[in-house]
């Protein structure tokens, strides 16, 4: 029986790192880089294109969006590697704590982390630009659930080829999610895609959000099939990656966690 405890305990346990200068750096200041970098761009392009209006918002936006993805797969996959560069992965499994138990632990992380990235991508959004993300309206909220549950899925999928094959695969905890943004459709549409390229994006839950969030911004109602696709693969994608992720590690603890060590 999952112990919710347990789950606070390794809730904390990586919360109490947050308060270092690095991790508050780590969280803050590449989406600061990019808000500035891309926001200085679009008002350039927007200011020479009398037929890109809102072009600012809709790239800030999906600028906001997709860091959502990135800080869901970061959380899952790097935290598990914190426990490989501080020797701890065979101290921490030998306790009581159940896989199920980490899990929840590290997607409540995330969620607080994912909220405190977001309201600071918002608020220095308004504060360079005077551009309200919350144009959006209340498609907002679950927009947010969907690509935080796809960062989840990316995650898992990153932390399963660590946990099984060591750290030599680290990388991936930084490079898996950048690997869907092509596809995703982050910042265009994915009619720019080449044709093979959007049979691929088409069976991604980010695009339909990204889809969707373009074509609110454009005036269009909420896409309501969009959201929908987008749940259904999430949840199953979700599904399968949690899956693949106990066998990895079930696979990996048969072989001896210490060899890691």
């Amino acid at each position: 029986m999952i112990q919710f405890k347990r789950s606070w305990g390794v809730f904390l346990r990586y919360f109490y790192l947050f308060a270092k200068l690095d991790q508050i750096a780590d969280l803050l200041y590449w989406p600061a880089i990019d808000i500035v970098l891309w926001g200085l761009t679009t008002v350039w392009m927007q200011s020479h294109q009398t037929d890109a209006s809102n072009l600012a918002l809709i790239v800030l936006t999906g600028l906001i969006f997709w860091q959502i993805v990135w800080r869901g797969n970061y959380e899952i996959s790097v935290n598990l590697l914190q426990e490989f560069w501080n020797r701890n992965l065979v101290n921490m499994f030998s306790t009581p704590l159940r896989v199920s138990e980490w899990i929840i632990g590290v997607i409540m992380l995330c969620i607080s982390k994912v909220f405190i990235t977001m309201a600071f991508g918002v608020l220095f959004v308004y504060l360079l630009y005077a551009l309200n993300v919350f144009t959006l309206g209340w498609p907002f909220l679950p927009f947010v659930g969907l690509l935080m549950i796809s960062g989840w899925i990316i995650g898992f999928l990153a932390a399963s080829i660590v946990i099984y094959w060591g750290q030599r695969f680290q990388m991936l905890a930084w490079m898996s999610a950048y690997m869907f943004a092509p596809f995703s459709a982050v910042f265009y549409p994915v009619s720019v895609l080449p044709p093979w390229a959007q049979q691929i994006a088409w069976c991604l839950p980010t695009t339909y959000v990204f889809e969707g969030m373009r074509a609110i911004l454009k005036g269009g109602p909420f896409p309501w099939g969009d959201a929908w696709i987008s749940l259904g693969l999430n949840l199953l994608f979700l599904a399968l990656s949690i899956a693949i992720f106990y066998w990895s590690f079930e696979k990996s603890r048969s072989k001896g966690l210490a060899r890691f060590e």
